[in-house]
């Protein structure tokens, strides 16, 4: 990692403490491994630190096309998709932006299609769409704003619109967008509905055939838990077979490619990054291993003791718990301290979070709690926030001119000549 001054206890993260307990005020403790307490990337299990290791395959080979077959079942069985026999999965060498970009490039033709936008994902998903279909359409809250269902139904009331796009969880703010009412008002009015779940998908209930959701994409590195470089979409057969129908806008990212290998050969239509899928096969089997509801469950309550924690410090938070997402707390700054100089003296202590963008920038903090992250990792993380915060505010004290309180005694008048004189005698 890189140079530390020495120090006599160190906690070793996960593999408990090397010293007294993390409370004790007489002496420092720091990590020997850094804790990412962000959305992803994130602290992958020991498990897929050896899966990544694992034999060379050549990814021409029956080998890889087990591999690739036993991560699509996984994958169904993650979503809980009922009707298996309805749906595929692809999966492509490339973070989640690559597989949102290989919906919006695949799936519109020369229809329409609509962006449904409030944060920086959405705002991403706009800028994609518009270099790949000229009939990009957008409606756009503010970040961390709900959206207005009644706006999208008239909106959709009078324009055609072939899909819908939308994210599921705005990582900028933490929103959870609504899935069940959405796709419902894409069906109503004859479109398509295409999710970004990239950063969802492994700790919220995505329901694909409930929900009226023809794609969802989705990333390796974020709540799935593993390493970043590879995302997946899944969807409907019947739309898979209908991506022939539209000229190809990329080559790397057709959609209609990666299913037509998934289907005719069981593997990717480019050389795949072979040691990444079979950590992903192992992070997936970690979380069926463990019951997803357990595992969605879990992190729940991770994020629930996160948030206690940070609330008994008196920080407020960016929205209402009930529009939060379970992996993610966006956390307002107090008064006179930089987040810059929060985040760094966090990462002194080994600790990682995220600063605020855009809109939101120098004014909020972010703390994710996906990854290996345990009970005792969190207890360390509020310390040392607490720590921190308290060294901060003191700092910031400091340089403030301090008051003079006023005097108790009255000021002695000064001595008039009359007065002098009469001393002197």
């Amino acid at each position: 990692m890189f140079a530390r001054v020495p120090r006599m206890w160190r906690y070793h993260g996960r593999s408990g403490f090397a010293s007294k307990d993390v409370k004790s005020k007489k002496i420092e403790l720091v990590l020997d491994k850094y804790l990412l307490f962000t959305p992803g990337p994130v602290n992958v299990a020991a498990s897929l630190r050896h899966a990544i290791c694992k034999e060379d395959i050549c990814h021409r080979e029956p080998d890889f096309d087990d591999l690739l077959a036993r991560i699509e079942q996984k994958l169904l069985t993650l979503f809980a998709i009922k009707k298996r026999n309805r749906y595929r999965a692809v999966v492509i060498t490339g973070s989640g932006t690559a597989a949102n970009e290989a919906i919006l490039s695949s799936v519109v033709g020369d229809g329409a299609i609509l962006i449904l936008s409030n944060g920086e994902f959405g705002e991403r998903l706009h800028k994609t769409s518009i270099i790949h279909n000229k009939h990009t359409h957008v409606l756009q809250q503010p970040w961390g704003m709900p959206f207005d269902t009644d706006q999208i139904a008239a909106y959709l009331a009078t324009h055609k619109i072939n899909v819908v796009a939308m994210v599921h969880h705005e990582t900028c703010s933490g929103m959870l967008n609504p899935l069940a009412v959405i796709g419902a008002l894409a069906k109503a009015h004859g479109a398509i509905f295409v999710v970004d779940g990239v950063s969802s998908v492994g700790a919220e209930v995505i329901d694909m055939e409930g929900c009226n959701i023809a794609f969802c994409s989705s990333s390796s590195s974020k709540a799935i838990g593993s390493y970043p470089g590879l995302s997946f979409v899944i969807g409907r057969k019947k739309q898979f077979k209908k991506l022939k129908l539209h000229a190809a806008k990329t080559t790397y990212l057709n959609l209609a490619t990666f299913y037509g290998f998934l289907k005719q050969h069981s593997q990717t239509p480019n050389t795949p990054a072979v040691p990444l899928f079979f950590a992903f096969e192992q992070a997936l089997t970690n979380i069926l291993s463990e019951g997803v509801t357990n595992r969605f469950a879990r992190i729940s309550a991770r994020a629930d003791q996160l948030r206690l924690g940070m609330r008994k410090l008196n920080l407020e938070f960016v929205l209402n718990e009930v529009d939060m997402c379970a992996i993610l707390t966006t956390v307002k700054v107090p008064p006179s301290i930089s987040v810059r100089e929060l985040r760094d003296r966090l990462r002194d202590k080994s600790i990682i979070i995220y600063e605020g963008k855009g809109c939101f920038s120098g004014k909020v903090f972010q703390v994710g709690n996906i990854g290996e992250l345990s009970d005792r990792d969190i207890q360390f993380f509020l310390s040392a926030l607490r720590d921190v915060l308290l060294e901060l505010q003191a700092e910031a004290a400091d340089v403030v001119a301090p008051i003079r309180p006023k005097s108790i005694n009255p000021p002695i008048p000064a001595l008039t000549k009359p007065m002098l004189a009469k001393l002197r005698s």
